[in-house]
């Protein structure tokens, strides 16, 4: 197809005015009249950690009642049938400036509605006169809710399960690698149960010296010890009652604790350090580790009655390398963080996400979230792969990575491959993999058969 131009021979090819939407600034969005979705740019990844081939063709409400963006503009600009405006925000923590435009008819019906979205923090950078502390933004929302950001369908169920268990009273164990993401996980259930109003208290064992841990944790009365508070402490179990209490690095915890730990789960009550008096409190615990417990036991460092009471219900967490299609939303949601807290407008290149999408993160979540900060403070607008520590760059996975240095024809066939790869790891048949890609399901099981079974 070819657009005519207005000066002389130039001709305009769709797939140069499709290049030029996608260089746009501005998220754009084309729906039907039905509110099916028939066009969006590729800024719709920066906002929503989504590709156009996962957007277009699904109805406006389908992404809207998954939390992709509150509130919506749609329902208004089809019910009045003139230009809205709203301000809106994105799960990634993107806020945005939002315009719709209908498009009607010789019947004044709706044909087409185009939606246009411009990022409020690249608004306020280009408002020189804008008064600086109004330009800092709050980073939460308004009614205090926490927002896991994932991609991941495991993640997904993961917090459908956290939804089904928070109602509960159940202790909770959650498992997984440093950094990924453990505290965010007790949050959420802690807003998702019927102790939302109650008070939420995490303690990190590793981080108080063994000697202090217990009084941190259950108080002490006046007199308790040599450099006490005169007047005695409250501990954090009873500052925590009718809420939650999160006990990170749990495996840390000395014998002794341990046991008093034991106690107040059995009897709901506990006596502070350097007291006679009994407490009774009612807190729910969360507790999480890195560590395995079971080992521990074996080896007498952890006890065993304590870890069943405390496992009533386990979560375990993936690691970031076994959730890439979290990296992009994760990496684009810690991007708009740091924008506002630095007041900056940062953007972030194609290939430097290529390199952050195969780098292996043995730290997890709170690794990339270290990163994006520091790219944010020393690159300059763009962040470059050339900004990248050298322990990032020197340790993608090649084996995974499109080659730059091969030819044209290569590369398309590595990427491709890629492509194929991670998306039957992730879906496990051709018919997904087809409706992934936007193939047929015959030529989808021909490249699984050619990429995914290589011997």
């Amino acid at each position: 197809m070819k657009m005519p131009a207005n000066t002389g021979n130039v001709e305009m090819t769709l797939e140069t005015l499709l290049k030029i939407l996608d260089y746009s600034s501005d998220e754009i969005f084309v729906l039907d009249g039905e509110m099916r979705i028939l066009y969006v740019n590729k800024v719709c990844e920066r906002h929503y950690g989504l590709k156009p081939r996962d957007i277009i063709g699904k109805y406006n409400v389908e992404l809207f009642e998954k939390g992709y963006w509150k509130p919506s503009i749609v329902p208004e600009v089809y019910r009045r049938k003139e230009p809205c405006y709203m301000r809106q925000q994105t799960y990634i923590g993107a806020e945005l400036m939002t315009t719709a435009i209908p498009i009607l008819n010789n019947k004044n019906e709706i044909e087409l509605v185009v939606i246009t979205s411009t990022e409020i923090q690249k608004m306020k950078m280009m408002n020189a006169r804008e008064d600086k502390t109004e330009s800092k933004t709050t980073q939460h929302d308004d009614d205090g809710e926490i927002t896991i950001v994932t991609n991941s369908g495991e993640i997904k169920g993961i917090l459908e399960f956290c939804k089904k268990v928070a109602p509960t009273d159940s202790n909770i164990l959650i498992l997984g690698e440093s950094g990924t993401g453990k505290g965010a996980f007790s949050q959420y259930i802690h807003k998702v149960s019927n102790r939302n109003k109650g008070p939420f208290l995490a303690i990190n064992c590793a981080a108080i010296p063994e000697e202090l841990l217990e009084s941190e944790l259950f108080g002490y009365s006046k007199g308790a010890f040599t450099g006490a508070n005169k007047l005695g402490k409250q501990g954090l179990i009873e500052a925590a009652d009718g809420g939650t209490i999160f006990l990170d690095e749990i495996g840390e915890m000395p014998l002794s604790v341990q046991a008093k730990l034991l106690q107040l789960i059995q009897e709901k009550q506990f006596i502070p350090v350097g007291s006679s008096e009994v407490r009774k409190v009612d807190v729910r615990i969360i507790a999480a580790t890195n560590q395995n417990l079971q080992a521990m036991i074996g080896n007498k460092s952890f006890r065993e009655d304590l870890f069943y009471r405390l496992n009533v219900i386990d979560i375990h967490l993936p690691p970031l390398r076994e959730r890439r299609e979290d990296i992009i939303p994760l990496t684009y949601n810690f991007l708009n963080k740091f924008n506002q807290k630095y007041n900056d407008n940062k953007v972030i290149s194609e290939e430097c996400l290529n390199v952050l999408t195969h780098y292996s993160w043995p730290g997890n979540v709170r690794q990339l979230e270290n990163l994006i900060e520091r790219l944010v403070i020393i690159s300059d607008s763009i962040i470059q792969v050339s900004d990248l520590p050298d322990m990032i760059t020197e340790n993608v996975d090649q084996a995974s990575y499109p080659s730059t240095s091969s030819t044209l024809d290569q590369a398309i066939d590595e990427t491709k491959r890629l492509m194929v790869k991670q998306s039957y790891e992730t879906h496990k048949s051709s018919r997904k993999v087809a409706s992934d890609l936007g193939i047929s399901q015959t030529k989808a099981s021909r490249l699984i058969k050619q990429y995914c079974h290589e011997h």
